[in-house]
């Protein structure tokens, strides 16, 4: 059931577009077991990378925010497995778990695996197609935040004061711009004095990747990937020894308490043009309806600000253009109300459970909607 949901299409209703963006997709508010969620999408890529979901049951709470690099394969490969692993192993262990999160991250990257093995000849790009991979889950008050790669999850929280809202960052960036990643994969390797190289004003892994940890990228995690034919397409191998990148996610987890009021996941396109501080700011101080593309919209105001434009400027400009203002985004704003937080395992009416995924394409749902052809769905 789980993965049928996860699968399913979005009601047109909830639909993209706004105030003539053709790129941007939101779903103004939805319920969860203990409040409210918002989701927003833009699209900046030629192919929609970043992916996002949500599945609510009486129980418990998922969240999950993909982002792709060299295709949308493995971010949509994720959003089918991910969240069917995660309620099979806390189904079979009796509830969610450090160890729950650890397998289903492990058997989404394993069955990856296998879908480059299975097509690699054919495709050989496949092998270098990767996704970062941000999951929160919530469950008898207590919160789980899982990370590969540089997607975040902040927490706004009531200061002691009762008045003021702080920002509090669940996630770690797992990314070599930060020196204690850098440090990390350098004690990884070594023998390897070129294992991060700064290049074009970045710091990369062999000169290639940012991130030290993701689901994917299996030509820089196996070195029988690292060969002909997929370097027949994209130039010459990086000769590997052992893997210069990681499944392995950084896992925190919290007990909730009154004074946490809301979650922000989001890739790392919001984060490149808002401080974690500005966002929970915005969240704070705003209606909940619509808060999610309202953190969007702040990003992309101030990515057109850094290049002396505005905002029409910027939704006028095309997929894959537009990539070169600013990334895909997709925020996703949890809000916790801990008084509507009850004991409902017992729950069986199927009306608890849902699952809400963001368009595959925002570019191409638009198109569809435009001709009357997008399909709706109960």
């Amino acid at each position: 059931m789980m993965l049928e949901m996860c699968r399913r299409p979005l009601e047109k209703c909830f639909g993209g577009g706004d105030g003539g963006d053709g790129l941007l997709w939101h779903m103004d508010l939805k319920p969860h077991s203990s409040g409210d969620y918002s989701i927003a999408v833009v699209q900046a890529n030629s192919a929609l990378e970043d992916q996002g979901q949500v599945f609510t049951s009486p129980c418990a709470t998922y969240v999950g925010v993909y982002d792709g690099h060299g295709g949308p394969e493995a971010s949509r490969f994720i959003t089918n497995r991910l969240f069917p692993f995660l309620h099979k192993f806390a189904t079979e262990q009796g509830g969610l778990s450090e160890d729950v999160i650890r397998k289903a991250f492990d058997a989404t990257e394993e069955e990856f695996l296998e879908l480059v093995k299975r097509s690699w000849m054919v495709r050989p790009q496949i092998a270098s197609v990767g996704s970062c991979c941000l999951v929160g889950a919530i469950g008898d008050g207590i919160l789980y935040v899982a990370n590969l790669g540089d997607s975040r999850a902040v927490l706004g929280r009531r200061a002691s004061d009762g008045q003021a809202v702080v920002a509090e960052r669940l996630s770690t960036d797992h990314n070599v711009s930060v020196e204690e990643v850098r440090k990390e994969v350098k004690d990884l390797h070594p023998d390897d004095a070129h294992i991060v190289v700064y290049t074009h004003g970045v710091w990369r892994i062999k000169g290639i990747i940012q991130v030290s940890r993701s689901i994917g990228d299996v030509y820089l995690k196996k070195p029988e990937f690292n060969r002909y034919p997929l370097f027949h397409q994209i130039g010459m191998p990086i000769p590997l020894k052992k893997p210069v990148m990681t499944a392995e996610p950084s896992i925190v987890v919290r007990k909730l308490q009154p004074q946490d009021m809301f979650l922000i996941f989001a890739t790392d396109g919001l984060w490149e043009h808002l401080s974690d501080e500005t966002a929970v700011k915005i969240v704070s101080k705003n209606p909940r309806a619509g808060i999610a593309k309202r953190l969007v919209r702040a990003a992309i105001d101030e990515a057109a600000r850094k290049r002396e434009l505005r905002y029409d400027d910027i939704k006028r400009i095309e997929r894959g253009v537009r990539r070169h203002f600013h990334d895909d985004i997709t925020v996703i704003v949890i809000f916790l109300d801990h008084s509507q937080v009850s004991p409902n395992t017992g729950v069986k009416d199927q009306s608890f459970f849902n699952c809400t995924s963001v368009p595959v394409d925002i570019f191409s749902m638009n198109e569809e909607a435009a001709d009357g052809s997008l399909h709706t769905f109960p």
